[in-house]
Formats: C-alpha cells, sequence, structure tokens
C-alpha cells in the first residue's frame, strides 16, 4: 500500500507555502495514516521520499519525535536526499557540491530553490536534516538512504547516514554509480 501526499509547496496550484507547510502536510498524512492502519491493511509505515522529498522523509522522523510520535514510523527510505542547504556557498566539506555541479543538477538552482523553502542561510535541522545533532538523531527509526554517484547531493546523504551510524541508528546506504541526481527514476 503507497499514500502518497499532495503537500503545500513553497509554489504550485496550492499557492505560495513556505516551510514548514509541506512538512506539516507529511506529518498530518503519517497520523492519518497511523491512525488508519488497521482499515487500510496495514502493520508497518515507512515514510520514504526522493530529493526534496528524501528531505521530507527524514524530516517527518525528527519532527515525529520532537512532537511524541516517534513511534508511528517504522523506517525511513530516503533516495538523493536533498538535506544540507548549503549550496553554492563554496562548502569544503561537502565535495560533490562542487564535484558534480552541472551533472543534471546545478549548485545555483539548488540553492534558490533552497532560499524559497527556508530562507538563505538556515541550518534548521527539521528544515535541513543535515544539520540536526545527536540528540535529534538518537532513538530515530532505521534508514536506508540511497545516493547518486554524479549528484551534487551525493556527500550531504553518505555525511546524514554517518551521522545515523554514530548515535546508533541502523542504516543501509547505497551508492548507485555512474548515475546522475533520481537517475533510477528518471532515466529506468
Amino acid at each position: 500500500m503507497v499514500a502518497g501526499v499532495e503537500f503545500r509547496n513553497t509554489a504550485g496550484v496550492l499557492g505560495n507555502h513556505p516551510f514548514p507547510a509541506r512538512l506539516n502536510d507529511c506529518v498530518s498524512a503519517l497520523k492519518w495514516v497511523y491512525e488508519n492502519k488497521k482499515g487500510l491493511g496495514i502493520s508497518k509505515i515507512i515514510v520514504s521520499g526522493e530529493s526534496g522529498g528524501g528531505n521530507l522523509s527524514i524530516a517527518t522522523a525528527l519532527k515525529a519525535k520532537q512532537d511524541g510520535i516517534l513511534n508511528f514510523i517504522d523506517g525511513v527510505y530516503a533516495q538523493c536526499p536533498y538535506i544540507s542547504n548549503l549550496y553554492g556557498k563554496g562548502n569544503t566539506e561537502l565535495k560533490s557540491l562542487t564535484e558534480n555541479d552541472t551533472y543534471f543538477l546545478r549548485g545555483d538552482d539548488l540553492g534558490l530553490l533552497a532560499s524559497l523553502y527556508d530562507g538563505i542561510n538556515s541550518t534548521n535541522p527539521i528544515a535541513w536534516p543535515y544539520h540536526a545533532d545527536n540528540a535529534m538523531l538518537e532513538g530515530i527509526p532505521p534508514h536506508v538512504i540511497t545516493v547518486n554517484e554524479l549528484d551534487p547531493l551525493r556527500d550531504e546523504g553518505l555525511a546524514y547516514s554517518e551521522k545515523l551510524k554514530k548515535v546508533g541508528i541502523s542504516v543501509s546506504t547505497k551508492i548507485i554509480k555512474g548515475t546522475v541526481h533520481e537517475a533510477e527514476n528518471f532515466f529506468l
């Protein structure tokens, strides 16, 4: 069973709704699915998304912990998560931001989209999970994180995976070799 969330975004048919609108919509959907598990015939809830949706899947788990409903989530599957908000800022710790700039995605475009979502210099970990500290990460559900080798976002997904491992969270990480951002969804 798959439940898709039509969340409000910073632009589109639902109007202009910056952070935290889309995250609140995902948390509301999580609550609805959890409350209707029996009727839906499901026993576990895995929150999943790709790119910005990868951000939302991870952020939904962090927000669920903050809201005391972490038990609603059994796992997180984040594909090529867009989670750092360090785009176009000359960041040296996430080398893929420069190594893979313009391979399908451009760093300056990522920065523009990030500024529309939550401001230019935000490091709010609920908006940008890369910045979550150990206390925020402790006790969150198991994760699967996939990244694309030639994606500017590769290293933020890998770094987040390492943060999870350091606090004892079960995480499986896979690099999809020779692929650009979301290639397994766009090009297959």
